[in-house]
């Protein structure tokens, strides 16, 4: 699909064009309230300048975006079949427009508190919650593709955990008797490349996830819903990654405040270990298939890096505040949905 034939379909399909400005919208929120993460360890412990980090972040997002897609984008076709949004492909557009303009919104009030809430787990609630809204069951659920969600949060959460505080460790016993400076100039370089490779997998993980919702929205404005096989073009690889990293560069600092600084007070050496293990983590997971939230493997490795030296290190009330949002984004973000879907049915059907 070119270009110019997808703004064809949209000139010919008002509800495409719709929907590929709400996703477009979603791309935007999910750089200013999740991209921030892969750069949070590197400007917090001072490796790199904030803005230096923001165009290397959109950078390596586009470049995370097209190698590994390149590479397998079985992220996408877990997407893409994740939900059924039934056989009318008109109503099942609106639903989908529905879901987008829930997600947006999530996200943002998430965001205005500085809470760094998951869009990839905001994205399969709200579409899920819309495909529940159209077929008036669960029937529209796929649960073999789900199950690789419920998968994804466990690996996300407990391995980042544990592979920071074990990198933690490791890398402790391996410098130890060092020359301390040294160290420093060396970890703050390795943080740099640590970002960097973070930003990489981020936009392997939830630059698939989008383009799978873009490729959703032109399959049913073709009045069709499922595709065994598609081809992913370049074009919208390079519009995802442009979008995310302008979301980033808009309004990534709150993030990396709450992630980077307000959590753990990371060290060099602590923010590369952080940085190891979440990178690890995501090419696991994208590698696999199974769509997992950046924001939680990045998270829960700062965690981990953080317990490793003493569990008081961590500020427990910032984890508590990101727990109780992560726990409420499936029900909440599936319920928004779900009533967005019903009221854009209403209006439009």
């Amino acid at each position: 699909m070119s270009v110019t034939d997808f703004i064809r379909q949209m000139l010919e399909n008002p509800m495409l064009m719709v929907s590929t400005v709400l996703t477009l919208g979603v791309i935007l929120v999910n750089g200013w309230t999740d991209a921030p993460n892969a750069i949070a360890t590197c400007v917090s412990t001072r490796a790199i300048e904030v803005r230096r980090a923001i165009v290397m972040a959109a950078i390596f997002n586009f470049l995370g975006v097209l190698i590994m897609t390149s590479i397998n984008a079985s992220v996408t076709f877990t997407i893409y079949n994740m939900v059924d949004f039934g056989g009318d492909s008109r109503l099942a557009l609106i639903a989908l427009c529905a879901a987008m303009a829930a997600i947006v919104i999530w996200a943002t009030a998430a965001w205005y508190f500085g809470i760094p809430t998951s869009e990839s787990h905001a994205l399969i609630a709200g579409v899920s919650g819309a495909a529940v809204a159209i077929q008036n069951s669960f029937s529209g659920i796929n649960g073999a593709e789900w199950i690789k969600v419920i998968y994804g949060i466990f690996l996300s959460t407990i391995l980042g955990f544990v592979l920071g505080f074990l990198s933690a460790r490791l890398t402790v016993a391996l410098f130890r008797g060092q020359n301390r400076l040294k160290c420093e100039r060396f970890f703050s370089s390795a943080q740099v490349a640590g970002g960097a490779a973070m930003a990489f997998m981020h936009g392997a993980q939830d630059g698939q996830k989008f383009m799978a919702i873009f490729l959703l929205g032109a399959a049913m404005a073709h009045g069709e819903g499922s595709a065994s096989q598609f081809v992913i073009p370049i074009w919208l690889m390079v519009l995802c990654s442009v979008v995310m990293g302008l979301g980033t560069s808009i309004g990534g600092y709150r993030i990396i405040k709450s992630v980077g600084m307000d959590m753990v007070k990371l060290k060099p050496y602590q923010g590369f270990a952080a940085d190891f293990s979440a990178t690890l983590c995501l090419l696991l997971s994208s590698l696999t298939g199974i769509p997992v939230s950046t924001t939680h493997t990045k998270t829960t490795a700062i965690m981990g890096v953080g317990a490793a030296r003493r569990m008081r290190n961590v500020n427990w009330s910032v984890v508590k505040d990101l727990v109780l949002t992560w726990v409420c984004t499936f029900p909440g973000c599936g319920l928004l949905g779900f009533g967005m879907a019903k009221l854009f049915l209403l209006i439009f059907a």
